[in-house]
């Protein structure tokens, strides 16, 4: 059973790698592990309920949080509260934590983005702009905030690249998040004995994902013939039924953070787009008007993901330049997965030995 959870999504903006800038993952995991502040006076930038989290953390460790930006506008917020409103549990969670921001009187901007970050060595301050429905800027109306750092994500996607190196299907869908493994009800992917839970199976959120794996377990027990068909229904049907409430409310959330190409299309030919190699919007635009049309080409042509991150950080922003010159998400596809799949020590992969241990042959004779 595969249950690798979810990679943030981030969009390059100008200024976004400065000293102080940092994922809301990041800042959430320095928050609540080591009590670390990412800043004395934040911004936190991102759609959906996860940037409120955050902001809510900074408050709560005596942080000041100088602004909320959030692109979605307020009318898409309440559009969305009829499917939030079937699991009230996590809505009312989400409504106290908005509202007691709101007590310690932190400003919020819906359908507004960031269009800069400022700064010498570290940030010093912010431009955010009015953005449309896609989250593209809208007008010349900007407003400069002072902060010396930023907590900024643009939701999650689904971390398929066990399933990629599997062999498992997968199709890319934007209400999960983008590309997802192909499940059926049993959460059974196409390779036998593979079986797919939680966000990696479609980023539904963290009420959901116990009765992804639920299922999933399940559907493993059947196929092995520990279960019979009868109690199988009888066990999944309860489970499908919760499940159903909490991935309504995970889903319409999700809705807000899905991927987004037009908040990439009009970042300046001058971001860097792939930190690890220094790689500008520019440069990328270059190779594509050359005439690459997929993602791996991309890849060779200007060495986009061939960083430490494998990609994770910067694959979404190349998919997006490409979306944007006209090429579809299936036709761009994925970057491909490569073990190892995360940075490992040396030691990992040799074992634990020490010089004695290697054997050296003898000297020939002469």
């Amino acid at each position: 059973m595969l249950a690798t959870g979810a990679i943030e999504r981030f969009y390059p903006r100008p200024g976004w790698t400065l000293p102080g800038v940092v994922g809301l993952g990041a800042a959430a995991l320095m928050l609540k592990t080591s009590g670390v502040l990412p800043g004395r006076h934040v911004a936190v930038v991102g759609p959906g309920a996860f940037a409120i989290s955050v902001a809510k953390l900074i408050v709560d460790a005596g942080g000041e949080v100088v602004a909320i930006c959030d692109p979605n506008s307020l009318r898409a917020w309440a559009e969305a509260l009829p499917a939030m409103a079937r699991y009230p549990g996590s809505l009312a969670r989400d409504s106290a934590r908005l509202a007691a921001l709101a007590l310690k009187g932190v400003p919020m901007y819906r359908g507004w983005d960031v269009r800069a970050i400022h700064g010498e060595r570290d940030v010093d301050s912010i431009t955010l702009g009015r953005v449309d429905d896609q989250w593209r800027p809208l007008g010349q109306r900007e407003r400069p905030i002072a902060a010396d750092a930023v907590c900024i994500g643009y939701g999650f996607a689904p971390a398929t690249d066990l399933y990629q190196l599997l062999g498992a299907a997968r199709r890319y869908e934007p209400t999960f998040g983008g590309w997802a493994p192909v499940l059926d009800r049993g959460q059974r992917s196409d390779v036998p004995g593979l079986y797919g839970a939680g966000d990696s199976a479609g980023v539904s959120g963290a009420a959901a994902a116990p009765g992804t794996g639920r299922i999933a377990a399940l559907s493993a027990a059947l196929d092995l013939g520990c279960l019979d068909a009868a109690t199988y229904e009888r066990k999944t049907g309860a489970t499908r039924r919760r499940l159903a409430r909490a991935a309504s409310f995970g889903f319409a959330v999700t809705r807000f953070t899905q991927p987004n190409a037009a908040a990439v299309g009009w970042v300046p030919d001058h971001t860097i787009v792939f930190r690890c190699e220094d790689i500008r919007a520019d440069e990328l635009r270059a190779a594509i008007a050359a005439g690459v049309q997929e993602i791996n080409a991309l890849k060779a042509a200007t060495r986009c993901g061939m960083g430490p991150c494998g990609g994770r950080v910067c694959a979404e922003a190349a998919a997006a330049l490409l979306e944007c010159a006209g090429f579809a998400r299936e036709r761009i596809g994925q970057f491909t997965a490569r073990a190892p799949l995360r940075p490992l020590p040396l030691s990992a992969l040799t074992g634990s030995f020490d010089y004695g241990d290697i054997p050296f042959p003898q000297a020939a004779d002469t």
